[in-house]
């Protein structure tokens, strides 16, 4: 019987690569975007799309009703909608953070709570993708790195407590990936009111994407390693994708002190 894979976040980047991915692979696909006019390509490929909010609860339910009334299973959830706060933790208004967490912490969780009942039924997996900024956060990105923690962390207590009902729950962790995204997450800076004194720190933030830029993956090496999590009947806990993987891996690893002086002379270098 063929799979069916609910992709959320399908407009553009990695979302819009990870339906072709599954795709190809012959899976049905239920590609998600705020804007089902962004989904027309994907129709065309052969995915069946749908409006979806994350932040509205009744959406989420709704979606997923709509998913098995349509191809009557559910093998694998991707939760991949979500977006970037750029900023210094005390300019950031509250209302800002309130924002980043609903669509990225508390959009997956409506999902996977509305999805577990099919998962169960047909040992399915649950796709949480985050980022290596969940590992490590640095100055100017704490409100979207503690989003990707909190990932990071339901993940962690998700998979061993579905576990017995053979669900998988994976998290896939890209660096720096060549879509809009980042665009969008700059932007953001322009949201509330800079405080001047931060100005060599929005100075420094703006320095560090370009530097993301250089060792930017295509989305389509990230759709990759979402297929391989999805389609593996064991997979592994974490996939990490992207050159700066490494660089990540390392410095999350270093005593905390010597990586506040590593960020604290990127800042002033930068700024």
């Amino acid at each position: 019987m063929e799979r069916t894979a609910l992709i959320t976040g399908c407009s553009s980047g990695i979302g819009w690569a990870t339906a072709e991915a599954f795709l190809s692979e012959g899976w049905t696909v239920v590609a998600t975007a705020r804007n089902r006019s962004d989904l027309e390509g994907l129709a065309e490929r052969g995915a069946i799309t749908h409006t979806l909010d994350v932040t509205k609860p009744a959406q989420c339910q709704s979606v997923i009703d709509a998913v098995i009334e349509e191809t009557g299973r559910l093998d694998c959830l991707v939760n991949n909608a979500g977006f970037a706060q750029f900023g210094p933790i005390e300019d950031v208004p509250t209302r800002l953070v309130e924002d980043q967490y609903d669509v990225n912490v508390f959009g997956p969780l409506r999902l996977i709570r509305a999805a577990l009942p099919a998962l169960r039924e047909t040992e399915g997996t649950v796709v949480n993708v985050s980022s290596l900024s969940g590992l490590l956060s640095s100055p100017g990105m704490g409100v979207y790195s503690s989003s990707k923690a909190a990932i990071e962390s339901l993940s962690d207590a998700l998979r061993v407590e579905v576990a017995p009902y053979d669900v998988a729950v994976t998290v896939v962790e890209p660096g720096p990936v060549d879509t809009q995204f980042d665009e969008r997450a700059q932007s953001s800076l322009t949201d509330f009111d800079r405080s001047e004194r931060y100005a060599d720190l929005y100075e420094a933030i703006s320095d560090w994407d370009t530097v993301g830029e250089m060792a930017a993956v295509p989305p389509e090496q990230v759709a990759a390693v979402i297929l391989e999590a999805g389609v593996s009947t064991d997979p592994k806990p974490r996939y990490t994708v992207g050159t700066g993987s490494q660089f990540y891996s390392l410095v999350s690893l270093v005593p905390d002190s010597l990586r506040d002086g590593i960020f604290s002379l990127l800042r002033r270098v930068a700024g």
